[in-house]
């Protein structure tokens, strides 16, 4: 226990509806990331080890000192299956902090995958495992065991912040977060969002639509164009 009130690793949390996870599954990264707000994402170097690696599950977060993994094992002694370990690295490139042992390891706990904002090793060895997991690179050396950090407090990684229960959603465009009190509405807007993408790229594939409706109205509040003016397509 620490001199603070809360412990440094928090075994309960709240995690998202485990409907909402499936559902939102169902989405691309960039479509959950655009209805909610455009907000959320990670720094593009937190990228999959394979682009066919997708994750969706709850945050389960993770702190640790550059170069060290004390705490993520700690973390994945209680972590429960469709979790997603999200590890705060400090985007450390010096040094692996997973490698196939512990990824190994994540797949045998029926865990969701791994995003860390640090590097791994055993590259290959994981590819062939197929287990998803985001990192910033690569580095063959390995971490020390030793330095104390915390689990299931709020975290940045990659320029977001994430807390304990968040929606994780990655896939070969990036690592996108959704507060958990905003899953419900994120997956329903995501939903719409797929809706109208379809009918824009049917119209597009049919000639029907080759210019977005909004086009023009967009222009004329830029000042690009000026009220009573023709369009850019007369």
């Amino acid at each position: 226990m620490s001199q603070f009130s809360l412990p440094e690793v928090i075994r309960d949390f709240d995690r998202v509806d485990p409907a909402l996870v499936k559902a939102a599954a169902n989405y691309q990264a960039s479509i959950l990331a655009d209805v909610a707000g455009r907000r959320g994402t990670l720094s593009s170097r937190v990228a999959p080890l394979s682009p066919g690696m997708r994750i969706a599950g709850p945050a389960l977060t993770v702190e640790v000192r550059p170069g060290d993994n004390l705490m993520i094992h700690a973390a994945m002694s209680i972590a429960k299956p469709g979790d997603v370990l999200v590890i705060d690295g400090k985007g450390d490139e010096t040094c692996a902090l997973m490698g196939e042992i512990m990824v190994s390891q994540c797949m045998a706990l029926g865990l969701a995958g791994v995003v860390i904002y640090g590097s791994v090793r055993d590259t290959e060895a994981i590819r062939e495992l197929g287990f998803p997991v985001f990192a910033v690179g690569a580095n063959p050396n390995g971490p020390t065991k030793m330095v104390p950090g915390r689990v299931n407090w709020p975290i940045s990684v990659g320029g977001a912040v994430v807390h304990p229960g968040d929606l994780i959603v990655a896939d070969a465009d990036g690592v996108v977060v959704v507060e958990t009190s905003k899953a419900g509405v994120v997956v329903e807007l995501a939903a719409k969002k797929v809706a109208d993408e379809t009918a824009r790229l049917e119209g597009i594939r049919s000639g029907a639509q080759l210019r977005p409706t909004w086009l023009d109205d967009a222009l004329r509040k830029a000042g690009v164009v000026m009220e009573g003016a023709a369009s850019c397509a007369s």
